[in-house]
């Protein structure tokens, strides 16, 4: 794991993360496949929000269990809050929008989404 900044795309939400990029995922869900987000998954602790709660919007579908956050300037949604395996708090951060990362380079796992 490794310690990465990052945030949306007029920089009003900015945060820092420790997490790793080895176990990555992309969904087909109706959310995920309209967004195109990669994702790694950080525990709560792990996740520092430097900037912008101010200007989070928050939405909830199907299980309303994971807190879809985006900037209400830009439209980004650079992470967001859920509850992980065993009822972990954790941030599930887009890795597109931390700074320095060629997601091409990397080797995401497809989930298909669809079928929850």
């Amino acid at each position: 794991m490794s310690r990465h900044q990052g945030g949306c795309q007029c920089g009003k939400v900015r945060f820092e993360v420790e997490v790793g990029l080895e176990d990555l995922i992309t969904c087909n869900c109706s959310r995920c496949g309209k967004l195109g987000s990669v994702l790694a998954f950080a525990a709560e602790d792990d996740f520092t929000l430097l900037r912008g709660q101010d200007v989070l919007t928050e939405y909830r579908f199907n299980t309303h269990k994971i807190a879809h956050l985006f900037c209400s300037e830009c439209g980004i949604e650079s992470f967001g809050r859920g509850e992980g395996p065993g009822g972990v708090r954790m941030a599930a951060i887009n890795v597109r929008c931390l700074d320095g990362i060629d997601v091409f380079a990397l080797k995401p796992v497809e989930v298909n989404g669809k079928a929850f």
